[in-house]
């Protein structure tokens, strides 16, 4: 049985990728709220005052300013009540190892993903 999340934040600089990714999570009933941020440091300010509350986040590896490991070390100064049991999925079509390495060994990522979103890789994130 597929897990149902309340809100899930995406945060991707790229407006077509949110386009895509939004429709494949909606049609695929993964969460009641999909939130879209194109600023990783927007989507930190978010999560600091408290404005998103996500327990799911699709989180892009390569924007311009802070990538998305950046946004992870930032992630794990925060002081948030349930940070340790949010899913962070990384969003990337990079096909570099290191990127694939650095997320499987960062100890809030869920899974690394591939772009785009397939409704055949979002069926996986739940095995």
């Amino acid at each position: 049985m597929p897990v149902h999340f309340n809100t899930c934040l995406l945060i991707d600089d790229n407006y077509i990728d949110n386009f895509v990714t939004r429709k494949i999570l909606e049609s695929g009933n993964f969460a009641d709220n999909i939130i879209v941020i194109q600023s990783p440091q927007e989507a930190i300010n978010a999560l600091r005052d408290g404005t998103v509350k996500p327990d799911a986040i699709f989180l892009d590896i390569r924007m311009p300013i802070m990538s998305g490991f950046e946004f992870l070390q930032e992630y794990e100064s925060l002081e948030l009540d349930n940070k340790e049991v949010v899913k962070i999925f990384m969003l990337s079509s990079s096909l570099d190892p290191t990127d694939m390495n650095n997320s499987k060994s960062n100890k809030y990522v869920a899974r690394f993903v591939h772009k785009p979103l397939t409704h055949q890789a979002l069926e996986e994130l739940y095995t």
